[in-house]
């Protein structure tokens, strides 16, 4: 991937990972536009980033994810690279969980994690194209490789999106789209709510490793505790499953 002279669209970029990667992408020299769900989180971060473009987008309405397509691609013809970062995590105890009267809650993670990438891709894909060059870059997370029993949802979207990617990667190999994916470890964010990730890695280092990489042409990428987790065997994968699962299975009510 040419790490300048883009115009980047990034989902769930108005904080965390995702603004990272728009700071970064700024300094490269690239036109960046992210999208999100609070305007009060993406007036934050233009405060913050004053060139970036931001567009208030709910994704987990499909007709909000066609608009976003539609008014992008209008209004920036030049459009190249799609990042699909936005994401939730939830954790619970199947046991405890209602799913009965409170299906909307749960399904919500699904939506956002796993549809809401899929349809964007596709919307995106047929349009790139026709370019000279563009990248779809899909956010998973090691999480897809060695599940975290405590998020079950999150891992599942995460794993399902790894695959979705080789297959787009397959897919696109014959035109001039390049298909990226990012698998981050745990990273000191908000991601499931403040706190739980404050022994997660550097937001900031995690964001720099992830650009070397990227300007080394790599399609897979992992940070710090998922470089292993993205090729470990499955009974590697399992015992590292089972030993996250009994480190926490006393954390969620």
């Amino acid at each position: 991937m040419n790490l300048s002279g883009n115009t980047i669209l990034i989902t769930g970029g108005s904080a965390g990972i995702g603004l990272a990667f728009a700071e970064r992408f700024i300094k490269a020299g690239n036109k960046v536009i992210v999208t999100g769900r609070r305007e009060n989180a993406l007036q934050h971060a233009k405060e913050k980033l004053p060139s970036l473009i931001t567009r208030v987008s709910d994704l987990n309405k499909e007709s909000e994810r066609a608009a976003l397509f539609d008014w992008v691609t209008g209004n920036y013809p030049e459009v190249n690279v799609l990042v699909n970062n936005a994401g939730i995590q939830q954790r619970f105890n199947v046991l405890k969980a209602d799913a009965t009267n409170n299906w909307s809650y749960f399904n919500k993670e699904i939506i956002t994690n796993l549809e809401a990438p899929l349809h964007l891709s596709m919307l995106f894909a047929p349009f790139f194209a026709a370019k000279e060059s563009a990248t779809i870059i899909n956010v998973t997370s090691g999480l897809a490789f060695t599940p975290f029993a405590m998020a079950p949802i999150y891992s599942a979207t995460k794993a399902a999106l790894h695959s979705f990617t080789m297959s787009l990667r397959h897919q696109l190999s014959d035109t001039s789209v390049e298909v990226i994916e990012v698998a981050p470890p745990a990273v000191n964010t908000d991601l499931g709510g403040a706190g739980l990730h404050t022994h997660g890695e550097p937001l900031e280092a995690f964001a720099d490793g992830i650009f070397n990489e990227l300007a080394k042409g790599k399609m897979e990428i992992g940070y710090g505790s998922s470089v292993a987790r993205l090729r470990m065997s499955r009974d590697e994968i399992d015992k590292y499953t089972e030993k996250m699962y009994k480190a926490t299975k006393n954390t969620v009510e």
